[in-house]
């Protein structure tokens, strides 16, 4: 049973007006505003679940206000929420904080300059928290689902062949490659020639990944060739990866790819607005995308990886990206609150990522919004489009996905079989999707 005081179960409140109409990855969303809020609702002495539910109901109508420009509402809905939120509170208001705080910097952004000066005082740049990331995948295992799935059919792929090339599309996780490198090396039919590309425009990582890699296939004693390359993935080309005759190529990305869906779409402003695109189905054309895949497919793969958020963020009207956002991460919160300490450095860091995510959908457009998670149902779609095929990860998968789980040691994880691909789960909520794709 959920716990009442969890954001799920708070924003399936009746009162909120927010509804999921299908539990399945393809998910329709719908939101009531009530046209004459009571703004002037005493705040103290509210129980958990009923500041909850009033956080809620006052960020949705402060991003009404944000959507169609009305500074002095949107200020004063903030500063309600300043009272009720704290980033060191419950999960709920840990949320609210990070959604109030992307709602006060798409404000903010009317006015570049003041934004540029405050945007100076980030206490932790992007690239640190990247980096930061890897050492928090034990106490947060999402990612080493993904990584174990990932290993596995890899290394089933690749079993018989002698010259391997493997490349990284942006993660540069040393938590994953030393482990495979290690695995690679106990081959039944002997170590392979592996080398291993990866693409990071942070010139930092890439150095330290490459040091780490070096020493570990030096120490396994195996041929070993590290390729890296400092760019961002839409400066990537194909003469860069220095694919060879005769390599067995594999593609993994982490994460990622959906930045490549920037682009510089029309902004619906109307938060509450008709939105005359009533088909949820239809997938945005995305050329740059598209370039990108075929430009892999052309490269004849043996294998791809991809792991990617599974939400759509994806949407052109804000309402959508907003209450999308608010289900999605409070799952994320809530699966944090019941497995990190609440002042341990781990969850600071995590929850700095996250916020910025949130930022990043909440208060930025066109190229500008990177943040375009798309569910696996219309990643099938794109990647269908340039001729790949989706490939099932191992032949007894939930028996082995249930093992991993178990060895977690945490409850409330499930990793779902769903369409030739891996959902990893807080509850019954898809995160992330892990899947694998062939020519």
């Amino acid at each position: 049973m959920a716990d009442p005081r969890s954001i799920h179960s708070i924003l399936h409140r009746p009162e909120l007006g927010l509804s999921l109409r299908s539990p399945k990855p393809e998910i329709t969303l719908s939101l009531a505003l009530s046209p004459s809020p009571a703004v002037s609702t005493p705040e103290e002495g509210l129980k958990p679940e009923e500041r909850g539910i009033r956080l809620i109901q006052l960020l949705l109508i402060c991003a009404k206000h944000a959507s169609s420009g009305n500074v002095h509402r949107a200020d004063e809905c903030l500063r309600q929420i300043s009272q009720l939120a704290s980033i060191s509170g419950d999960s709920m208001q840990r949320l609210a904080t990070r959604f109030a705080s992307a709602l006060a910097v798409r404000l903010v952004k009317r006015w570049p300059g003041l934004y540029k000066a405050l945007n100076l005082t980030h206490q932790w740049p992007k690239q640190e928290l990247v980096r930061a990331k890897p050492p928090l995948s034990q106490a947060f295992p999402y990612l080493v689902f993904a990584y174990a799935i990932i290993t596995r059919t890899l290394l089933q792929t690749m079993a018989e062949e002698r010259m391997i090339h493997i490349v990284d599309l942006g993660s540069s996780d040393a938590k994953f490659w030393v482990p495979l490198l290690r695995s690679f090396s106990r081959l039944p039919n002997g170590t392979p020639h592996l080398k291993i590309t990866c693409v990071n425009n942070d010139k930092i990582a890439l150095e330290n990944l490459g040091q780490r890699l070096v020493k570990e296939a030096e120490s396994l004693d195996m041929p070993f060739q590290f390729n890296p390359i400092n760019t961002r993935l839409t400066e990537q080309t194909i003469d860069m990866l220095r694919v060879r005759t005769g390599e067995a190529l594999a593609f993994i990305s982490v994460l990622r790819l959906h930045e490549l869906l920037a682009e510089d779409d029309r902004v619906v402003a109307n938060f509450g607005g008709r939105n005359n695109n009533t088909n949820n189905a239809i997938i945005k054309d995305c050329r740059q995308m598209g370039q990108f895949l075929s430009s892999l497919r052309s490269m004849s793969p043996k294998v791809l990886f991809l792991v990617e958020q599974e939400a759509d963020h994806n949407q052109t009207r804000l309402v959508d990206r907003f209450v999308e956002g608010l289900h999605y991460y409070s799952a994320v919160f809530d699966s944090m609150d019941a497995t990190l300490a609440a002042t341990g450095e781990e969850r600071v860091v995590l929850e700095e990522m996250f916020g910025r995510e949130i930022e990043n959908i909440v208060a930025c457009e066109g190229v500008e919004r990177e943040e375009r998670h798309e569910r696996y149902g219309r990643w099938m779609v794109r990647f269908g489009q340039v001729g790949f095929k989706p490939v099932r990860m191992w032949f007894d998968a939930m028996e082995d996905a249930q093992k991993m789980v178990e060895t977690c040691g945490r409850e409330g994880y499930k990793i779902v079989d769903e369409r030739a691909s891996l959902m990893i789960c807080w509850h019954d909520r898809p995160l992330y999707a892990v899947s694998a794709w062939t020519c």
